[in-house]
Order: structure tokens, then C-alpha cells, then sequence
């Protein structure tokens, strides 16, 4: 990923909140046909690894955890808050009309060995974890799902209808495009014209590029 040195985000806490924050990744594995890429949401584990260590798991129906090449490091992308920033937003322009449009976004790459965990007592323990971490987390007042709420038979079923994935962290790349390379006034005025958008995205990336300045 071409990373400029005013983008490059290196503090692996803040690229492990973007991953907790946005757990829907792109997998990206390399088979005898070819790249392929799935979308999985998935768990990061900060305790395992000095990078820490993705965990999730995928349908055995999907050919992914069978095709994959071994000897081939998968790569995971994850995309955080991303907005379209106006020219009209810069304070600067009203003193020089040399400006144009961009876009900000902030993203993790994980790079690491696609390890497959096709084991009941695995999955339970990560069903668990994950159901009590999203059913805690999730905004609404509903009652909390649990994995006791379902009969066990069907939980069986359901559990040998999926496969679990890990993957070692090796490399954990962060780019944070976020107006730093523009003059303070004209960070404040996009974070401010971001801050009172309507869509949920701008109003994020209205957050990243605030502490900019």
C-alpha cells in the first residue's frame, strides 16, 4: 500500500480500535486460480502475538479455507471512515483558487499465515466470545442474545456448518488520510464542514481529522 510518511499510522492500539470498530474484512488469499477475496468479520486478539492475531470463521461450504495456498501470507483489509472532501471547505481557498477535491479514508492492512481451526471446542470458545462481545456492544435496548437461547442440536448443526480461521499477525500497515497534509485552518474548517454532514461516515472522519489540528 503506498503510504506517505504524513499518512503512515504505526501505533498498533489505534490500528487494533479501527479493526474492533470496522471487524468486516476483506480476505484476501492467493489459490491455484488465482487472488481471491471474501468478506468476514473478524476478532483481533491483541494477548496473541506481538501484532496480535485475527479470529473468525467461514462457511465450510466456502471453498476459501481449502483452495488457499499455504505458503502464500493472506492479507486482510480493513476500511474505517472514508468521506468525499470539497475544495470548498478549505479556508485557504478564499486566498488561493488552486485547490481541488480528495478523499479521506482510513484503513489497516493485516498480513499473515491463513491457519484453520476445524474443531468444535475452538468454534464454541469463539462463538462465545464473539456472540457476548457483540450482543454487549450493539446499541439497543432489546434483550441480549446468548448462545444457551438456542437449542444445543441445532447449535451442533449449526457449528459443523462453519470453519474457524486464524491468522498470525506478521504485518500490520496503517494509512490515515486524513487533511494532514493541509495548513490547520483548512483542517479545523473540513472538520467542521464533516461534523455537520448527515452521513455517519462523514461525521467519523470529521473526528479523525479534528485531533489534526
Amino acid at each position: 500500500m503506498y503510504t506517505p510518511t504524513h499518512f503512515k499510522e504505526d501505533r498498533i492500539n489505534v490500528l487494533h480500535e479501527l479493526i474492533a470498530h470496522h471487524p468486516l474484512g476483506t480476505l484476501i488469499t492467493m489459490t491455484a486460480d488465482g487472488l481471491n477475496a471474501n468478506h468476514i468479520p473478524l476478532m483481533v486478539d491483541a494477548s496473541r502475538g506481538e501484532l496480535g492475531t485475527l479470529r473468525g470463521h467461514v462457511a465450510r461450504s466456502n471453498p476459501v479455507w481449502q483452495t488457499f495456498k499455504p505458503e502464500v501470507d493472506a492479507l486482510v483489509v480493513f476500511q474505517g471512515p472514508d468521506a468525499y472532501i470539497s475544495p470548498s471547505w478549505y479556508a485557504s481557498k478564499k486566498d488561493n483558487d488552486k485547490v481541488v477535491p480528495t478523499w479521506n479514508y482510513a484503513v489497516v492492512h493485516a498480513v499473515g499465515p491463513l491457519i484453520i481451526r476445524d474443531d468444535k471446542t475452538w468454534m464454541r470458545e469463539f462463538l462465545n466470545g464473539t456472540t457476548d462481545h457483540f450482543e454487549t456492544t450493539r446499541n439497543t435496548r432489546a434483550p441480549r442474545w446468548k448462545m444457551g437461547d438456542a437449542p444445543e442440536g441445532y447449535l451442533q448443526t449449526m457449528m459443523c456448518a462453519v470453519v474457524g480461521i486464524e491468522i498470525p499477525i506478521k504485518s500490520l500497515t496503517g494509512k490515515w488520510k486524513v487533511s494532514q497534509n493541509r495548513p490547520a485552518a483548512d483542517r479545523e474548517s473540513v472538520a467542521k464542514a464533516l461534523q455537520a454532514g448527515a452521513r455517519g461516515a462523514e461525521i467519523a472522519m470529521g473526528k479523525l481529522v479534528k485531533p489534526a489540528y
